[in-house]
């Protein structure tokens, strides 16, 4: 599965990797660097929690929560920390691609770069867990990881992880 450059996905391919549904209401952070697993959870969590209010402190402990219950590395340089929010009514994420990879204990080894973290309500079972795997999904896609990977800025990280979401911007604003 081949992925377009940014702001010219088609089809199929978009739509595979479209993640949108989970960050509309949540958190793309551009690339940055980060000196360790809670460094990167907790600045994810900070985002997150001021833009929806939460005390982001409940959200890096949430997820610390999970971590320790195993890894959550899925390999191939990927992370997906999740957890489950009260607060929240809906599951939401927040991704953040790092300059260099931070230690998830992944079972490849491989220090994670491309972190996304998901959180659902308490009362969001199947919604959790199929959110889960459409970003599992996503993330399986060498093209894509590659693709995000090569990104240094934050409009291309979007285009790419949210091509649905800026195709209906870039309408709207073509309409004006």
């Amino acid at each position: 599965l081949d992925i377009p450059p940014p702001g010219e996905p088609t089809g199929l391919k978009k739509m595979a990797n479209d993640l949108s549904s989970l960050l509309a209401e949540g958190v793309i952070l551009g690339p940055q660097s980060s000196e360790s697993r809670k460094q990167i959870l907790c600045t994810l969590a900070d985002a997150i929690g001021e833009k929806h209010g939460i005390d982001g402190r409940d959200i890096f402990d949430a997820v610390i929560e999970r971590e320790n219950l195993g890894s959550t590395s899925v390999g191939e340089g990927v992370a997906i920390p999740h957890a489950r929010i009260p607060q929240l009514e809906a599951p939401i994420g927040a991704f953040v691609r790092l300059h260099e990879g931070v230690d998830f204990d992944a079972i490849d080894g491989r220090p994670c770069d491309l972190i996304f973290m998901l959180l659902a309500p308490n009362a969001a079972g199947a919604d959790h867990l199929r959110a889960l795997a459409q970003v599992s999904r996503a993330f399986r896609n060498e093209a894509f990881r590659n693709a995000l990977r090569e990104a240094t800025v934050l409009a291309d990280l979007k285009a790419m992880i949210c091509p649905l979401e800026m195709d209906a911007i870039d309408d709207y604003k073509d309409r004006r």
